[in-house]
Formats: structure tokens, C-alpha cells, sequence
């Protein structure tokens, strides 16, 4: 759990930083380990979450797109490069293809892959 928040913590500072609304904030008092970034575009949100894959410890070559989801109104992705499928508590990001086009992150059991996974996902919004 400490590494999950931590990887929170490190993604909401780091993504405010580059101007992006995060809730919570890096310094705010936390309900849970699921940190919301406000990313602006359609675009983005799918690139983040491709980022996310990309810097996750499974299935790394695995490229998610958005698609259709029972229950959703909207086309949404998901990203989660897990070794228990469906674990809240591993690195994931999933959200719904509306404005304002937040991303729901969550989880890391170790904050290295954590931080890892952030980073690439902001290259990837970054290209």
C-alpha cells in the first residue's frame, strides 16, 4: 500500500507540475490509492494510458485502445500491466473517452515500476 500511494504522490506533483488539474494534489490528505489527472483531450487520455502499458512490468507489448464497455456510456481504455488480473493495487489507468478526459490511476506494488510507468506515459502525451 505505501508504494501505491507514493506513486500517487510522485504522479499528481510530477503531472501538476507540467500544468495538468490532479486531484488530489501531491500534499493533500488521501481517501485511497486512485489519483485523478485532468489530461484535456481525447488524444492524451489514450496516450497516457498506452504510456502506462508501456512501462508496465506485464504485457509491455501490449498496445490498449478504446473500446466499448457494458455499463459505460462512453468508449473507454483501460491499462493495466498486472500479474493478478483485474488487482487494484498494481499500476493501472483507465478512463472514460469524455471531456474532460480523466485518467484514473492507480496502484504500484513497488514504486520504481510505479515511477517508471508515470514517466513513460508522460513521454508518451509529450510526442
Amino acid at each position: 500500500m505505501a508504494s501505491s500511494l507514493k506513486t500517487a504522490v510522485f504522479a499528481s506533483r510530477i503531472l501538476e507540475k507540467l500544468g495538468y488539474k490532479v486531484e488530489p494534489k501531491f500534499n493533500e490528505k488521501r481517501a485511497d490509492i486512485v489519483q485523478t489527472i485532468h489530461l484535456g483531450t481525447e488524444e492524451k487520455l489514450i496516450k497516457f494510458c498506452q504510456g502506462i502499458q508501456k512501462g508496465s512490468p506485464i504485457d509491455s507489448d501490449v498496445l490498449p485502445y478504446p473500446g466499448e464497455m457494458g455499463g459505460y456510456e462512453d468508449k473507454v481504455i483501460m491499462a493495466a500491466g498486472t500479474f493478478t488480473q483485474g488487482s487494484t493495487i498494481e499500476l493501472s489507468c483507465d478512463g472514460p473517452l469524455r471531456y474532460p478526459y480523466i485518467a484514473y490511476l492507480q496502484g504500484g506494488l513497488t514504486y520504481e515500476y510505479g515511477k517508471l510507468g508515470i514517466l513513460k506515459a508522460i513521454k508518451y502525451i509529450q510526442m
